[in-house]
């Protein structure tokens, strides 16, 4: 396919425009540094002195994040949290980020989903993670939590351009609450994409999807060796789905798109030799590539937005953002 730099270019600066809807679970990363002292007297253990605290958003958290720096914070979540310290902390975390939490949901029952790592460092060497704690409570939400969720859905839905339902599997998306969210964007007219690690072939009548190839394979059901085998999972996920395009992000040897009729496009990877950090990249792939798709983009014309995006945040530790106008510099240097 011949790709139109000036289109190009015109999607890009036209990603500030749609206002977009993170459904998900919702969490957030706390980041604890400190610098290496000794061995603890009292177990074979490092004693860090501690040097910074750093929140950031994660998980469907880091997409809406990754939105709201390219669209000036047109950008709301749906999810929960629990009643404790840590929810204090996740919303003054999107404030910061300018990022609507206004539909969040509380459940006192559930922890707010909080995984803290742990890094330590010498003058001498990089920071290295040393160990991370999860906080989270993994069931599905109960019905009473599940119906204020949908209420939100139905208020949040028609407010918005574009729907990203982010499942990283730690019971925000109940089976209801993802068929009445594909329903009701539907039914609205809006772009509603998926990013999901398992069970790809329950999201019927959406956009697109963005899984990444280790999940397309567990999802397809067989080993994906060579573009012959992208094709036929692609159109097996198309044909499961009814989806209007799949994205399938392949790590290092870049992304596939399959659309119905046998449409297919591979998009190479770029900045290949520096990548330091693939953290919530594919976050940011799908958040970058829903806003394009918004625009009106073509789906290979997004995807390439995407993967252009997302070799700008692997040059950064951890869940990282980048903005309108870093891509447009990158596009400059392709």
């Amino acid at each position: 396919m011949y790709i139109n730099k000036e289109q190009l270019v015109s999607y890009i600066k036209k990603l500030t425009e749609p206002k977009v809807l993170v459904v998900g679970d919702l969490a957030i990363d706390e980041m604890i540094y400190g610098d290496a002292e000794r061995i603890s007297r009292e177990a074979p253990v490092l004693i860090l002195l501690h040097s910074e605290t750093k929140l950031i958003l994660g998980a469907a958290s880091n997409a809406a994040h990754n939105v709201s720096t390219l669209n000036n914070g047109k950008v709301s979540v749906i999810g929960v949290c629990g009643d404790d310290f840590q929810a204090r902390q996740l919303r003054e975390t999107f404030e910061e980020a300018n990022v609507n939490c206004g539909f969040l949901v509380v459940d006192p029952s559930r922890k707010t989903t909080t995984k803290t790592r742990i890094s330590g460092s010498i003058t001498t060497s990089i920071t290295q993670q040393i160990v991370r704690i999860d906080r989270q409570t993994k069931e599905f939400l109960n019905p009473d939590i599940e119906e204020e969720v949908l209420k939100q859905i139905e208020r949040a839905v028609p407010e918005h351009d574009a729907i990203i339902l982010s499942n990283y599997h730690i019971g925000a998306l109940t089976p209801r609450i993802i068929q009445e969210t594909i329903r009701l964007a539907n039914q609205h007219n809006k772009i509603i994409v998926v990013d999901a690690q398992k069970e790809l072939e329950v999201y019927k009548n959406v956009t697109s999807m963005t899984p990444n190839l280790p999940d397309t394979q567990k999802s397809v059901g067989f080993e994906i060796e060579n573009e012959d085998d992208l094709k036929r999972a692609g159109d097996k996920l198309l044909d499961e789905t009814n989806a209007k395009s799949i994205l399938i992000t392949c790590g290092a040897d870049g992304m596939f798109v399959a659309r119905p009729h046998g449409n297919y496009t591979k998009i190479p990877v770029f900045n290949k030799s520096e990548v330091f950090d693939v953290t919530g990249a594919g976050d940011t792939v799908t958040a970058v590539y829903t806003l394009a798709l918004a625009t009106g983009a073509d789906p290979v014309y997004a995807a390439i937005i995407g993967n252009i995006a997302a070799s700008i945040v692997v040059r950064q530790f951890g869940c990282a953002t980048t903005t309108v106008d870093e891509i447009l510099a990158a596009v400059e240097n392709i």
